[in-house]
C-alpha cells in the first residue's frame, strides 16, 4: 500500500506552515520596517555561498528584479505583510536588495492638472 502524501495546505484552512515558522521565529525586523509602498529593487548581486535562502526569499528576490513595493510583493508571493517585510528586511541585510528613491518630478503630478479635477468634482 502507497503511504499517503504529506499535505502541506488544508483544504479549508490554506498552508499548514505558519508565518513564525517562516522568519525563524521573528515577529518583528531587525531594522526599521519597510513603508508600505517603498520601491525595492534587486541588486544584482549573488548571494555568499554560505548564505541559504528559503524559498520564500528566492520568490520575494525574484519579484524584485522589477521596482516593487512591500504590498505588491505580500500579494505576489501569497505571504502576510509582516512576514514579507522580514524577509525583505534579511534579503536587504545580505546587499541583495535595496530601496530605490523615486523620481520626485514624476513622482508629483502637475499642480494645474490637480486643480482642474478638483475643478470638475465641484462641478459635480
Amino acid at each position: 500500500m502507497d503511504a499517503p502524501r504529506e499535505r502541506w495546505t488544508g483544504q479549508d484552512a490554506g498552508p499548514v506552515v505558519r508565518p513564525y515558522a517562516l522568519t525563524g521565529g521573528r515577529t518583528r525586523p531587525r531594522g526599521a520596517p519597510f513603508d508600505l509602498v517603498a520601491i525595492l529593487v534587486a541588486t544584482g548581486k549573488a548571494p555568499g555561498e554560505r548564505v541559504r535562502l528559503t524559498r520564500e526569499q528566492r520568490r520575494l528576490l525574484e519579484l524584485c528584479r522589477r521596482p516593487s513595493t512591500p504590498a505588491d510583493l505580500a500579494s505576489e508571493a501569497d505571504l502576510p505583510l509582516r512576514v514579507v517585510q522580514i524577509l525583505l528586511d534579511d534579503l536587504r541585510r545580505l546587499g541583495l536588495i535595496e530601496r530605490r528613491e523615486p523620481e520626485h518630478d514624476r513622482a508629483r503630478p502637475d499642480s494645474r492638472i490637480l486643480m482642474r479635477v478638483l475643478d470638475e468634482l465641484r462641478r459635480l
